[in-house]
């Protein structure tokens, strides 16, 4: 919706945080936006939440937010947004299946 309230992380039957490609785009050139990527996540986990990164595009942020502990992440690094179709021979038969499993620690 454009903005966010601490508010609803408790008042809601929520179960994941989405951290908006805003903040996570930033990462890498800024350190405002490392820390609040990971006083994110570090809330979120706290809250019992899980936690999914939106807009993740490069190597580096997918590191960053493995460093911090990010559960998900989503991004056109993994994949560009995909038919029914496609999206299910991506999962079963995809190439891109390295990125997941080649950088997984």
């Amino acid at each position: 919706t454009g903005f966010s309230s601490f508010v609803h992380l408790n008042s809601l039957p929520i179960a994941l945080l989405k951290i908006d490609k805003s903040f996570v785009g930033g990462m890498e050139l800024r350190e405002e936006n490392r820390k609040l990527v990971h006083a994110m996540i570090n809330l979120a986990h706290n809250l019992h939440l899980e936690v999914v990164a939106e807009g993740v595009e490069t190597p580096e942020q997918l590191a960053l937010l493995r460093s911090f502990g990010c559960d998900q992440a989503q991004g056109y690094l993994i994949s560009k947004p995909l038919p029914l179709a496609e999206l299910v021979e991506y999962l079963t038969f995809g190439a891109s299946q390295q990125v997941l499993v080649g950088e997984v620690s």
